[in-house]
């Protein structure tokens, strides 16, 4: 079939592949390195107890057969493995089948440890690297050029990104419509970055500008990804150019790039395609048959987008093949964070030598400035902004990272930028209060070298100590 291939888009599908490879990469060595603390046998959100309440079918995944933290983190390094050798297009020296089946093993990996993954892993970019990763895999190798309609479809998966969160900030928060929102988010979004602080500061009249091309760029461009070149590669050119802008305002995990990686596949690269035979039968069938099934399951993200009652980040089948997307359909005015402190005094007082855990990303100390973490992502620092919100989001959670705190758990301290304890010397006591905070003025930050201000607000969690302990003679 002369219409089954697109070979100007040679380049563009090499190039996308990489960058996905090493989005992988990112997201399995996220999970190498913070699982244990997070998801181990001793974890807050211990895997195997969530195997034993949750079946296979539900959540297909590895850890249902067998669990470990050997063997989770013999998945975790085997993906990062296998990503680098994706990165390093092993893909292109295999023959075309064993090209397909070696992208979709990164795949699967990665669906074992989202769907065991629970609350650190119920975000959309990770049904996004799942639903994009997969489709990838049928992209095809140097045997074969790009097919047409898996490129179609990952600017389907595209346009659901952008379209679906440009709805949900129309349906949502008001300040979208008035183009305030961005007042207000760069100080009160999860996990600024070390840019946020400026782009907070810039003059209103170009937030409503961001806002607006916000709009512009999430409810009308994404249509052009459909339309002939160059229209569609100004559209996605648009797109790189407006995810750049966020990369450069936050820490927002590998969701920026994940979409970039998704607008190559509207960007036509002017370069002279090498040749290459026709596309074998098995694979023109084996694409259109992938092709016809993502088409049907797109029915429920599609009645969920033009629904009224739109909901963000939501998979409807569970091998995340076909997904809805959608962020800060709400922004919050003010900035609340969780402060942890630890004592060694035998009996808690408000005057004891109360001293603070310093957490990577979040905001803590109001001198210490934001630093760029993404694409690498730190879960436990993300879902301490939702525990800030409401204790509600952290019920699940939040007491286990406290007995980790009080017992110096090693893979626990991991996860923070500096534990005010020695490792041979737990704290006694443990207790959380609530801050909230604002970025300092120009002034303020001459004058303190402070980015933050930070004013008490209430107790979030009264002194505790482990179960059991006996406080010293």
């Amino acid at each position: 079939m002369d219409w089954f291939t697109a070979p100007d888009y040679w380049l563009s599908r090499l190039v996308l592949q990489r960058a996905l490879a090493a989005v992988y990469l990112v997201a399995f060595l996220t999970a190498a390195l913070q699982f244990r603390a997070l998801l181990g046998e001793r974890g807050m959100l211990p895997i195997p107890r969530f195997t034993a309440q949750v079946r296979f079918r539900r959540a297909p995944s590895l850890f249902h057969l067998h669990y470990s933290d050997r063997f989770f983190a013999a998945c975790a390094w085997a993906g990062c493995a296998v990503s680098a050798a994706l990165l390093a297009g092993a893909d292109s020296a295999l023959p075309l089948w064993a090209g397909i089946l070696l992208w979709l093993v990164p795949w699967a990996l990665y669906l074992s440890i989202v769907n065991v993954g629970q609350t650190w892993y119920a975000f959309g970019w990770e049904s996004l690297l799942l639903e994009t990763g997969f489709l990838a895999a049928f992209l095809g190798n140097d045997e074969v050029a790009p097919p047409v309609v898996v490129l179609f479809l990952l600017r389907w998966i595209l346009f659901r990104v952008e379209f679906g969160a440009g709805l949900i900030k129309l349906r949502g928060d008001a300040c979208w419509r008035k183009l305030t929102c961005l007042d207000y988010h760069h100080e009160t979004q999860p996990m600024p970055g070390p840019l946020s602080w400026f782009f907070h500061h810039l003059p209103r009249p170009l937030h409503r500008v961001e806002v607006a091309a916000n709009h512009v760029t999430q409810l009308a461009v994404p249509v052009l990804l459909f339309t002939p070149q160059p229209i569609a590669s100004a559209a996605a050119a648009l797109m790189i150019v407006t995810q750049l802008w966020l990369v450069l305002s936050g820490n927002f995990s590998w969701l920026n790039w994940i979409t970039i990686v998704l607008a190559l596949s509207a960007l036509w690269l002017p370069t002279t395609a090498p040749p290459v035979p026709a596309a074998p039968l098995w694979y023109e069938v084996l694409v259109l048959a992938v092709a016809a099934l993502l088409v049907f399951l797109s029915y429920r993200p599609v009645a969920n987008m033009v629904s009224r009652r739109q909901v963000m980040n939501r998979s409807f089948d569970p091998l995340h093949l076909v997904n809805t997307y959608g962020a800060f359909g709400s922004v919050s005015r003010v900035r609340y964070e969780v402060v942890v402190e630890g004592t060694l005094d035998d009996t808690p007082r408000a005057d004891s030598d109360w001293r603070e855990y310093a957490f990577r990303g979040k905001p803590g100390d109001p001198r210490h400035w934001p630093r760029q973490f993404a694409p690498y992502h730190l879960r436990l620092d993300w879902l301490m902004w939702f525990a800030a919100l409401s204790p509600g989001y952290a019920g699940e959670w939040f007491g286990a990272l406290v007995e980790r705190l009080l017992e110096n758990d090693r893979d626990t301290l991991r996860l923070l930028r500096r534990s005010p304890f020695p490792p041979d010397t737990p704290p006694r006591y443990v207790r959380a209060r609530l801050f909230r905070y604002r970025y300092t003025s120009w002034r303020e930050l001459r004058e303190t070298g402070a980015c933050w201000e930070r004013t008490f607000v209430r107790e979030y969690l009264p002194p505790t100590r482990l179960a059991g302990v006996a406080q010293r003679s």
